[in-house]
């Protein structure tokens, strides 16, 4: 349902959230600590700048940081500006002109699991996650975990 740029988006927004507000992280750690191509993630990363969840310094202290706090970026503030508003807006069979006038068959079942993927999107915070990854320490990408993501920068 979301695009892999969206998931790594996250990805990166949430290990963002757990570190020091101030600190600009180097991509380059990011992508070998997130498992994620040096060049996808910083595709992804430019989009999250141009849509103001990030700031960039580039230089050798260069890198990336969330432009204000993890518990003011909502996980749907992510999601909208890498992969837009399309997952809670279209049909989820993908047909055009979908609505309550001209129906599919999944769209009363669809509406309601929208709806309830916007609100949770909407109710959680990257800073939510960062400390639920943290304290129960969680996974971040197919081997690693919170703890081991944050050791040895």
């Amino acid at each position: 349902m979301l695009s892999k740029s969206c998931v790594y988006g996250l990805r990166a927004s949430l290990y963002l959230a757990s570190k020091d507000e101030d600190e600009f992280t180097p991509i380059k750690i990011m992508s070998e600590k997130l498992e994620i191509s040096f060049h996808f993630l910083t595709k992804i990363l430019q989009q999250l700048t141009a849509d103001g969840l990030l700031e960039s310094f580039k230089g050798p202290k260069g890198g990336v940081k969330l432009t204000k706090p993890g518990s003011k970026i909502a996980l749907i503030d992510v999601v909208l500006a890498i992969d837009g508003p399309r997952l809670l807006t279209e049909c989820v069979l993908g047909l055009p002109g979908c609505g309550l006038k001209n129906p599919c068959p999944l769209h009363d079942k669809w509406a309601v699991t929208r709806d309830s993927i916007r609100v949770m999107l909407q109710n959680t915070t990257l800073k939510d996650l960062a400390e639920k990854g943290k304290l129960e320490n969680l996974r971040l990408t197919e081997d690693g975990d919170f703890e081991e993501l944050l050791r040895d920068q």
